[in-house]
């Protein structure tokens, strides 16, 4: 079974959920998406929340290898994202060489501010943990003890590892930057990042893709119309 963690923030429940459809429908193979509540992690994150945090789940992903036992394969993803396509497809990409494989960007934010007013920090690779596929056997590193108390840049710059040759790359069209990323068409994406802002936001709903996700969050609407 494919398990799929999900940053989850009360702000931004709506994103979650529609994230949660686009992943179900499209998927080929058993899969399992858990929400990272801060509420459901009871004693594993205890961290108090840092001035710099724009979601609550800035650091709760890396409790994905030991949520996971530290067994099989995982994929962590930001609640601000939708998925086009078989998420099979990209645990399929799973390399036992690598202890972890993401997309490598070269994200350079301009702006100060991102959504809801949070600090838009600045760092060397930057929303690189924004898509993990975690071979858990191999992120023993990442106790809820060393999760709790290692810095922000040692966690997001997986400085845990060790090495950065334990890094597998995945293709680009599996981490998206909406507006940062040249357009390209909906097609050759498989999953789409709403970084700076989804349109769940007023500030944001005339975002790149903007149209891809209302027509998600409808297509999900509908399925519950039908249940009833």
């Amino acid at each position: 079974m494919n398990r799929v963690f999900i940053g989850y923030d009360p702000r931004e429940a709506v994103a979650y959920n529609v994230l949660q459809h686009s992943i179900l429908r499209r998927a080929s193979t058993p899969t399992a998406v858990v929400p990272l509540a801060l509420g459901q992690l009871g004693g594993l994150m205890v961290r108090e929340r840092n001035p710099l945090q724009s979601t609550d789940f800035s650091f709760s992903r890396f409790l994905t290898p030991s949520l996971s036992g530290f067994e099989g394969w995982s994929l962590f993803i930001d609640c601000d994202m939708l998925v086009l396509d078989d998420i099979a497809k990209l645990f399929a990409l799973a390399d036992d060489r690598y202890a972890l494989m993401v997309v490598k960007h070269d994200h350079r934010p301009q702006e100060e501010v991102k959504f809801l007013g949070a600090v838009q920090t600045k760092y060397e690779k930057k929303n690189w943990s924004s898509v993990m596929l975690f071979n858990n056997a191999r992120c023993r590193a990442l106790t809820p003890d060393y999760v709790n108390t290692a810095s922000g840049l040692d966690l997001h710059q997986f400085k845990w590892l060790g090495d950065d040759g334990l890094i597998g790359e995945l293709p680009h069209r599996w981490g998206h930057l909406v507006d940062y990323d040249p357009q390209a068409p909906v097609e050759d994406l498989s999953l789409i990042h709403y970084t700076i802002g989804g349109p769940y936001f007023d500030d944001y709903r005339d975002c790149g893709y903007a149209d891809v996700w209302f027509a998600e969050r409808d297509a999900m609407l509908a399925c519950a119309q039908r249940s009833r």
